[in-house]
């Protein structure tokens, strides 16, 4: 086995931290506005997405297009799933209520400055997501202690020194990882 292993999953797992600490950073610059949405007919609506949404129906019209749209695309993807899918979405529906609102609101704004990422800087963050999460459960325990116990010029050193090996493994500069999950606790 290769010696440098364990280093490579710090790396890993400090590319995740340096892409999810961008985040601030991205947030800065003002997102692109976004094409306006077009309505969705009631009548557009496959039966299965008319039942599943008939509690919008009778007010369906007076929705605004990208409600429409959301309520529509979610309705198809929820149609799609297995009963194990389902489950598990209703596990993690149940979680999001439990948040306090304060940390869903951080929830929501991490992810309007994710979905502001140019689409390689979001591969790159899910890619390195992905990565932490492929680490054993005690390790990105250990890697979110480290991160939340650091300063802020220890963490800016943890991503710089990520930053580093990340060139020197890949090449060229790739965009910043970010912190791992949870980090803000």
């Amino acid at each position: 086995m290769n010696n440098n292993k364990p280093c490579s999953l710090l790396v890993t797992a400090l590319l995740l931290i340096a892409t999810l600490a961008a985040l601030p950073c991205v947030a800065q610059q003002p997102p692109a506005p976004a094409p306006a949405a077009a309505p969705v007919p009631w009548s557009s609506l496959s039966a299965d997405q008319q039942r599943l949404l008939s509690r919008f129906g009778s007010q369906w019209n007076a929705l605004p297009p990208a409600r429409q749209q959301a309520l529509a695309h979610g309705s198809e993807r929820w149609l799609g799933m297995s009963d194990a899918e389902r489950a598990q979405a209703r596990e993690r529906f149940s979680r999001w209520r439990a948040l306090p609102q304060d940390e869903r609101q951080a929830v929501r704004e991490r992810w309007q400055r994710f979905q502001a990422l140019p689409p390689n800087q979001r591969a790159a963050v899910r890619q390195n997501f992905h990565r932490f999460q492929q680490l054993p459960p005690q390790r990105r325990q250990m890697l979110r202690e480290q991160w939340n116990r650091a300063s802020p010029a220890e963490r800016q050193q943890m991503l710089e020194h990520a930053r580093e090996q990340r060139t020197r493994h890949f090449g060229a500069p790739q965009p910043a990882p970010h912190p791992p999950p949870h980090a803000h606790h």
